[in-house]
């Protein structure tokens, strides 16, 4: 099967730019790239951060931008995002028993969960309270030995950036716990870092890419807050099967010029 992945659009209102760009203009591009070269594809997921500052207009012209897509959109919040806002713009959202934006889909390829972070009480940090981690626990025993892939907006590990790994996920442990015990978790999707990163956790390969608005600084050392890059923005292509999964990386045209915020 293939998939698409996008992340961290930090939607403005309509021709309001965000460092120097127009986040609007840069999704629909992204947008008309996917539709253009992979209207083949099963889905699409968005990670998080729909919206930079929770703007009901922001998250009306994500819905407007999305809808030209060819395949179903599966859309999730990250710590920018409100989550009333971002529910009233996309009512078919489905959420869990507790108001969670949280869904479980099964295909051929395995169960794909895609998994709510937004806990505003922690600001730019992720959560994943007892009841989103009692809901995700039930999921993976649903699944059995079906392989499992997880779609989140924080990462649940350090990513070796300081100044990201500052607003994590609070309580890696406890979710961490969950996917090692239920080991049938086979790939790790998510944004948040604006950062093209993958590798192994707990035997388990994940995936990140750069955001298609503005970018994250490759800093080791850290600076006390972030910074801000020109890196182009990127959506990534994802073919499944039941021995190999590949990640293509593609920056698509913008037709920008992008403006350095150091």
């Amino acid at each position: 099967m293939k998939l698409i992945h996008l992340t961290d659009p930090h939607l403005m209102a309509t021709g309001v730019r965000l460092y120097g760009l127009d986040p609007g203009a840069r999704l629909a591009a992204c947008v008309r790239d996917i539709a253009e070269r992979h209207a083949d594809a099963d889905f699409c997921v968005v990670t998080g951060d729909i919206a930079d500052r929770g703007d009901p207009a922001a998250y009306s012209l994500a819905r407007d931008v999305l809808a030209a897509l060819p395949m179903p959109v599966h859309v999730i919040p990250g710590n920018h995002d409100d989550r009333p806002a971002f529910l009233a713009a996309f009512p078919d959202a489905p959420v869990d028993e507790h108001g969670f934006v949280q869904r479980a889909i099964e295909n051929s390829a395995g169960h794909f969960l895609f998994l709510d972070t937004l806990s505003p009480q922690h600001g730019s940090n992720g959560g994943y309270c007892a009841a989103r981690r009692e809901w995700l626990a039930a999921r993976l025993a649903e699944a059995g030995d079906a392989p499992v892939h997880l779609f989140m907006h924080h990462p649940p590990f350090d990513v070796a950036l300081p100044d990201l790994d500052t607003i994590g996920l609070l309580q890696a442990d406890k979710f961490s716990a969950i996917v090692a015990a239920a080991g049938n978790v086979r790939h790790l999707f998510f944004g948040h870092v604006h950062r093209p990163i993958s590798g192994l956790w707990k035997n388990i390969g994940f995936s990140t890419l750069y955001g298609t608005n503005h970018q994250v600084r490759l800093d080791f050392e850290g600076r006390g807050r972030l910074a801000f890059t020109d890196e182009p923005p990127a959506y990534s292509v994802v073919l499944i099967d039941p021995e190999l999964i590949v990640v293509h990386t593609h920056h698509y045209d913008t037709d920008q010029t992008n403006i350095r915020d150091d």
